[in-house]
């Protein structure tokens, strides 16, 4: 298993980013379909390994880097990029709805960052439940997985979040996929019920 952190990509879904990359005299669009063709070019000809692609939205001290739903570049990044999971940040609002899951080809996996690992507020395994079969409406549950939207410590300063509350959300998470069956936690398939 290989994960690719890619943050150039929520740069690309954030209006700022974009306008600054205008003022520079890059185009946006371009930009995504050369970085799914590198991805594709990087990935490509491996066999036995699975690939995934993170699609990181910041995680320095608590902060976040980029804002906007996953609209502007999910027909092309799901739909071309070569990736066999996507992990995407879902943990507030500013990653806007499930509704660009829709472009997400059968057999890829999503694995929903529902759970912040940026904030102490517990989410609730009957929240996540939720969300998970909301998703649900737009890639089956058999290829749901559930996550933290982000590692805990990505880079040396970490986040404003304490190591117990690092503890409790990953119980979370494996509370809520051992629970209610409706989502697998990363690599562990948990058979969909609706």
């Amino acid at each position: 298993y290989v994960q690719i952190d890619a943050p150039q990509y929520a740069a690309l879904l954030d209006e700022k980013f974009r306008e600054g990359y205008r003022q520079r005299g890059s185009d946006p669009d371009r930009m995504l379909q050369e970085c799914i063709e590198l991805d594709n070019a990087i990935i490509s000809g491996h066999t036995g390994v699975t690939f995934g692609i993170h699609i990181c939205r910041g995680n320095h001290k608590s902060m976040f880097y980029a804002s906007g739903g996953y609209d502007r570049i999910a027909e092309q990044v799901f739909g071309r990029s070569k990736f066999d999971r996507f992990l995407l940040e879902y943990d507030d609002d500013r990653s806007g709805t499930f509704e660009p899951l829709r472009y997400v080809p059968d057999g890829r996996v999503v694995v929903l960052g529902l759970v912040s690992s940026k904030v102490e507020r517990m989410e609730s395994a009957e929240t996540l439940k939720a969300r998970i079969k909301e998703a649900s409406a737009f890639v089956p549950q058999d290829r749901l997985a559930l996550s933290p939207q982000c590692g805990f410590a990505s880079t040396l300063e970490g986040n404003q979040i304490s190591p117990q509350e690092q503890r409790l959300k990953l119980h979370r998470v494996a509370e809520t996929v051992r629970g209610g069956g409706r989502a697998r936690h990363e690599q562990q398939r948990v058979p969909g019920a609706a």
